[in-house]
């Protein structure tokens, strides 16, 4: 597992993940992203779903951070929400298993505590506990999770305030407070957004949508042109 941690010191993680609708939707899609990201000097790769992560990890031996989306189970508390999302990602190949490490009520009514013990104690994996607030944070780490990441700063109630470009104070704050390692992740769009949370001490940065959406990517074009030539 410490080998794991070592890889991704310092470096770009890229989430690989389509929506239904999404051209780009499907384990062979993801898998030829993946491909790409480690060509372009990814150090790891975020996904999603038992069937994507199988495909990615056939297609790469990049560390890569699991994650199981499901809305089903719950509408907010959704990202590996459960003991049985966990061992799906990490029987397709995971390395890191990442879940929802926020206060809110989960399915079952199960704790993050006993989640993350019951992880750790079938599986030789890392837990990354995906987070809003520095509370949330410590109450993670009390637990036993083995990183942070910013991925929910602006996805629950008492951070929705937090929606222009990624939430670099909170990285800030994180690495003075967590004995952990920080992961910075959401909305991060430009290189230099990435070099300043890594300066900030962020140990791995995690880009998404900046890189594996080419439908946000074009509209964001669209968008910027639309604004210059009515402007």
């Amino acid at each position: 597992m410490k080998d794991v941690l070592e890889r991704i010191r310092g470096g770009l993680i890229v989430s690989c993940q389509a929506s239904p609708g999404s051209p780009l939707y499907g384990p062979r899609f993801m898998a030829a992203m993946a491909m790409a990201a480690e060509r372009g000097g990814a150090v790891g790769i975020r996904a999603n779903g038992p069937a994507d992560i199988r495909a990615i990890r056939r297609a790469t031996s990049l560390p890569i951070i699991g994650i199981y989306k499901r809305r089903d189970l719950s509408p907010d508390v959704y990202i590996t929400p459960d003991v049985a999302s966990a061992r799906a990602v990490i029987r397709a190949g995971a390395d890191i298993v990442a879940v929802d490490g926020t206060a809110r009520p989960r399915p079952g009514g199960v704790t993050l505590a006993e989640l993350v013990r019951a992880i750790k104690e079938a599986h030789d994996v890392l837990v990354m506990a995906d987070i809003s607030t520095v509370e949330e944070a410590l109450a993670a780490v009390a637990v036993g999770v083995d990183l942070v990441a910013t991925t929910l700063s602006g996805y629950t109630p008492a951070t929705a305030h937090r929606r222009a470009g990624p939430d670099l104070d909170l990285v800030r704050e994180l690495v003075t407070r967590v004995q952990v390692p920080v992961i910075a992740e959401g909305r991060f769009w430009t290189p230099e957004e990435v070099c300043q949370a890594i300066r900030l001490g962020a140990y791995a940065v995690v880009v998404g949508t900046a890189i594996t959406n080419p439908e946000a990517i074009t509209a964001r074009f669209v968008r910027a042109l639309r604004e210059a030539t009515n402007g």
